[in-house]
């Protein structure tokens, strides 16, 4: 009877702990990070896209961030395609385990780069694309050294490109197209360590010489169409390049075509709207191109026979100084 007492006394108290304790163990979210991520709600005017943000609600469970699974602090902030008037918060710079930081497809997000996403060490991911930022890209990313990917694209980014950023060795990809940048392309972007990001500067204002120093890099992507840059940048070719995309198109470079060698990881090559001279070089009929773009430059000769030359159509020659043959007009 003792026993069945004892027992029974037992479970009751062992019903009454659990029940006390049960709603401290369901949260899993941090305090600290909860009253960060309140003051962010509270700085964008209290957007409806953040309307998951109840106080009195796990954070962890709230819309648009997410915890890590074993120190159950805040790893990533989303925000993602609303209406979000105003600045990014300086706050942001609060949530000290943050991995993932994103603002995307926000038009009315204003103002500069916040100064204290410096303090985000663990940062792997940046984007900050499609909004209405504006000032410079700041010195200070280059700080992060976790991060491997940077997105700033779709902005209104203005000013020079620091050469910092050069500096980020885990870093996989780097968008700075589609803003208002000027000035020269960093000479230092021919010397990352470790990493060799994707480069994309497309859509910019970027002018001067391509930096000798990038023909020493083997970017599997470099996109630095769109801007006003001149001279030769025939040194980002090579056989023993590994790169697939390279697209230069719709600028001022001028060199001669036929005295380059490609590599064949290369698929997707667009030149157009430059000062190319010379012809098409035999050797890229041992290609496997799936896009080929040399229209509007000052090419000549016949163009070679075979691969996948013959597989594009006429725009991808025309406008040429006397270019000719399959599928443009036979060579006379």
């Amino acid at each position: 009877m003792k026993a069945l007492l004892s027992s029974s006394s037992l479970f009751l108290l062992l019903l009454i702990f659990t029940t006390l304790l049960s709603p401290s163990l369901s949260v899993r979210c941090n305090p600290n990070d909860k009253k960060v991520l309140l003051k962010i709600k509270q700085a964008l005017n209290n957007p409806y896209i953040l309307s998951s943000w109840n106080p009195d609600n796990d954070c962890c469970k709230w819309y648009c961030v997410t915890c890590d699974s074993t120190t159950n602090r805040i790893n990533s902030l989303t925000i993602f395609a609303g209406d979000l008037p105003g600045q990014i918060p300086a706050a942001v710079g609060d949530l000290p385990y943050l991995e993932n930081l994103e603002f995307h497809k926000l038009t009315n997000l204003t103002g500069p780069i916040q100064p204290s996403i410096a303090k985000l060490k663990k940062l792997k991911f940046l984007r900050i694309s499609w909004t209405n930022i504006s000032g410079s890209v700041p010195d200070f990313l280059s700080q992060l050294s976790n991060l491997t990917f940077l997105d700033l694209a779709f902005n209104s980014l203005s000013g020079s490109i620091p050469s910092s950023l050069s500096k980020l060795q885990n870093l996989g990809a780097l968008h700075l197209d589609r803003n208002k940048l000027t000035g020269p392309i960093p000479d230092s972007f021919g010397k990352f360590k470790g990493e060799v990001p994707e480069l994309y500067l497309s859509h910019n204002q970027l002018s001067g010489k391509v930096p000798d120093s990038l023909g020493n890099m083997d970017f599997n992507v470099i996109d630095l169409s769109r801007n006003n840059l001149e001279g030769d940048a025939s040194f980002l070719f090579g056989s023993k390049k590994t790169g697939y995309k390279v697209d230069l198109s719709r600028n001022k470079l001028e060199f001669n075509l036929s005295k380059v060698e490609f590599s064949t990881s290369l698929t997707s090559l667009d030149l157009n709207h430059n000062k190319l001279f010379g012809s098409i070089p035999e050797k890229m009929t041992s290609l496997s191109l799936q896009f080929l773009n040399v229209s509007y430059n000052r090419l000549c000769g016949q163009i070679p026979v075979g691969g996948k030359l013959q597989s594009f159509d006429y725009s991808t020659y025309f406008h040429n100084r006397c270019l000719c043959g399959a599928p443009l007009d036979s060579c006379k």
